[in-house]
């Protein structure tokens, strides 16, 4: 191990896991079974805000601190992952007007792969998971399917930014392996949203999230992303702790 490296995780927070390395593998690995290069954004972060929205808008503004270490980026995953879930599983209890049989498949395979990431992670985290937090879809309309795709469009990029940033944050090769995982999901739930809401067969891969020079997807910091979500995350996360290198 590299003097850095080591340096690194010597000052980390480790996850406490119920059980051994194997089994939170295997565990990891059948859960996710529906499935290192870091380069700067190329992607507006104001990209992401929904009509202009800079700021929550409900009243609830208990703070959540995410923590440190590994902790704190799983708890950073586990908050995008919650509010996936909670939007998937708003898009499936009202399904917007004319969805056709094939987008209502693609809509609860999408709901079921996020509850199962944020049940995984909440799982991980043990003791140390962050509350259940509130959210602020209001600006959806969930009876439009153009409403409903765009947002979908939105987290589902914003969550492979997400993760293809937080990566070299983790020290656990357990743990970046597990993330590998979960945003090869989020990249062909991206691919899927972009296909069927752009009507493109080139927009699943558009140059708008994979550079063309070099074929990599874009990555955003915990900084960029929480900024981006941050509309519609109605308690204030407090990210001040993760790690940055």
């Amino acid at each position: 191990m590299s003097q850095t490296k080591q340096s690194k995780a010597e000052n980390s927070t480790e996850i406490q896991y119920n059980g051994n390395r194997r089994d939170f593998l295997k565990f990891g690995g059948a859960t996710l079974a529906a499935t290192g290069l870091i380069m700067a954004g190329c992607q507006e972060v104001s990209d992401f805000l929904p009509n202009g929205r800079q700021a929550p808008l409900a009243s609830d503004q208990r703070a959540v601190p995410l923590g440190k270490g590994d902790i704190g980026v799983l708890n950073y995953a586990y908050t995008l992952e919650q509010l996936e879930a909670a939007f998937y599983l708003a898009v499936v209890a009202n399904p917007y007007s004319g969805i056709s049989e094939e987008e209502m498949t693609i809509m609860e395979d999408l709901r079921n792969h996020e509850v199962a990431h944020r049940d995984f992670l909440k799982a991980a985290l043990g003791k140390d998971a962050i509350i259940d937090l509130t959210f602020d879809l209001s600006s959806v309309d969930f009876n439009d399917r153009a409403s409903v795709l765009s947002t979908a469009k939105t987290f589902e990029d914003l969550g492979v930014a997400a993760y293809n940033g937080a990566g070299q944050l983790l020290v656990s090769a357990d743990l970046l392996l597990i993330a590998g995982k979960i945003v090869s999901v989020e990249a062909r739930h991206a691919a899927a949203i972009r296909s069927i809401f752009d009507a493109d067969f080139t927009s699943f891969a558009g140059s708008d999230v994979v550079d063309d020079v070099n074929g990599l997807d874009r990555a955003f910091s915990p900084a960029q992303v929480l900024e981006a979500a941050s509309p519609f995350i109605v308690n204030k996360i407090i990210a001040n702790q993760l790690p940055t290198s």
